[in-house]
C-alpha cells in the first residue's frame, strides 16, 4: 500500500500528515503561528517563515509517530509538499525540509498546488464522491468557482478580479476594530445583527463567474462613515449577506449551466455559517449532494496536500529535486 507524508507551509500553518492510497488520514498535525500575527492584523511573512523553521521538524516527527511510523526510517513511499501558491519564504522552508526528508529516506519528492489540495479535501472525508461537481473555493487569498469532472480534472470557471472574500473579511474586521482573523469575528457578530440595515452593493452581476470584493470593502467604509450610529452587529450582518449573495448568485448560475451531481465548499471561508447554509439550500433546490468540509478541513492542512500528491505521483510521476517555490502558481495552470 502506498503511503505518503504531506508537508504544508504556504502561509502561517506548519502542517504534516500521513495519508495512504485509499485517502485514509493516518495522522494530521497542524501548528499555527496565528497568535504572533494578531497584533499586526494579518500574516507577517518574515514571522511566518521563522515560525516554520522552528516548527517543521517537531511537526513532521509528531505526524510520523501518530501514524505509528519510525521517525528515523519511516515506511513511506513519497514526500509531498506544497510548492505554491503562497508566501515565498514560507514555501521555501517546506520545500527545503521535504527535499531533505526525501533524500534521506530515498523516496520520491512530489510538489503540488495548494489550491488543488483544497479540491482533494472532500475525498478525505467521503470516498463515494460522484462527479462532476462544482466547488466554491473561498479563502483569504483566493475565491473561485471550479468545475471538477474527476480527481485532478478541473476547470476554473471564474475567480476574483481583485480581493478574495477572506481578504475582504479581514480588512472590514480591521476597519470595525475587530480581531484577526476577521472571518470568525464577523460571522459570530453577524448572528446578532440584521442584514440589510446597511445598504451595500453586490458586485459582478453579469453572466460570467468572476467575483469582486474590493468595492464592497470600500462601500462598508463609506457607509459606516455616513451612518456612524449603525450597530456593529448590523454592519457585520449586512456585509456578510452581501458577500454570500455574490458567491451564491455566481454558484447558482454555474449550477444552472452545468449538470453536476454535487457541490462542495473549500478553503478557510468554507467555515462561514451563512455560506454553509446557503450552499446547503442550493443543493436541496437542485437535488444534488452538498459536500461541506468539517471545520478541520476548512483550514490549511497537510492531509489535503498528501491526497493531491497521491494523485499527482500516479499521474505525473515524481518532481525533480530542483523543484522551486511558485508563489503565484495559479490553479488554472495546473495540467
Amino acid at each position: 500500500m502506498t503511503v505518503v507524508l504531506g508537508i504544508e507551509t504556504s502561509c502561517d500553518e506548519t502542517a504534516a500528515s500521513v495519508v495512504d492510497e485509499h485517502f485514509h488520514v493516518l495522522s494530521s498535525v497542524i501548528e499555527s503561528s496565528i497568535d504572533e500575527h494578531r497584533a499586526f492584523g494579518g500574516v507577517v511573512p518574515e514571522l511566518a517563515g521563522r515560525a516554520h523553521v522552528a516548527h517543521i521538524g517537531p511537526v513532521v516527527r509528531r505526524a510520523l509517530l501518530d501514524a505509528g511510523l519510525d521517525p528515523h526510517h519511516p515506511a513511506i513511499d513519497a514526500v509531498v509538499v506544497t510548492s505554491g501558491p503562497g508566501l515565498v519564504g514560507s514555501l521555501l522552508v517546506g520545500l527545503s525540509a521535504a527535499k531533505a526528508y526525501a533524500l534521506s529516506w530515498g523516496v520520491p519528492l512530489v510538489g503540488v498546488n495548494h489550491l488543488e489540495g483544497h479540491l482533494f479535501a472532500p475525498l478525505l472525508e467521503r470516498s463515494d464522491l460522484e462527479w462532476p461537481m462544482l466547488t466554491l473555493l473561498v479563502s483569504g487569498g483566493h475565491s473561485m468557482i471550479v468545475l471538477q469532472t474527476g480527481p485532478g480534472q478541473h476547470e476554473v470557471l471564474g475567480e476574483t478580479i481583485d480581493d478574495a472574500a477572506g481578504e475582504a473579511y479581514d480588512k472590514v474586521a480591521r476597519w470595525l476594530g475587530l480581531g484577526y482573523p476577521g472571518g470568525p469575528e464577523i460571522d459570530a457578530l453577524a448572528q446578532t445583527g440584521t442584514a440589510g440595515t446597511l445598504k451595500l452593493p453586490v458586485s459582478m452581476t453579469g453572466p460570467d463567474y468572476d467575483l469582486s470584493f474590493s468595492g464592497l470593502k470600500t462601500a462598508v467604509v463609506r457607509a459606516t462613515e455616513q451612518q456612524s450610529d449603525v450597530a456593529l452587529a448590523d454592519v457585520a450582518a449586512s456585509f456578510q449577506a452581501a458577500v454570500c449573495e455574490q458567491l451564491l448568485r455566481k454558484l447558482r448560475s454555474a449550477m444552472e449551466k452545468y449538470e453536476v451531481r454535487g457541490v462542495a465548499l473549500a478553503g478557510g471561508v468554507a467555515a462561514n455559517s451563512a455560506l454553509r447554509d446557503g450552499v446547503t439550500r442550493l443543493s436541496q433546490e437542485f437535488g444534488i449532494v452538498a459536500h461541506l468540509p468539517t471545520l478541520q478541513m476548512c483550514t490549511d492542512n497537510a492531509a489535503m496536500i498528501a491526497a493531491a500528491g497521491l494523485y499527482r505521483l500516479g499521474a505525473d510521476g515524481p518532481s525533480a529535486m530542483s523543484l522551486s517555490a511558485r508563489p503565484n502558481w495559479q490553479l488554472a495552470d495546473v495540467p
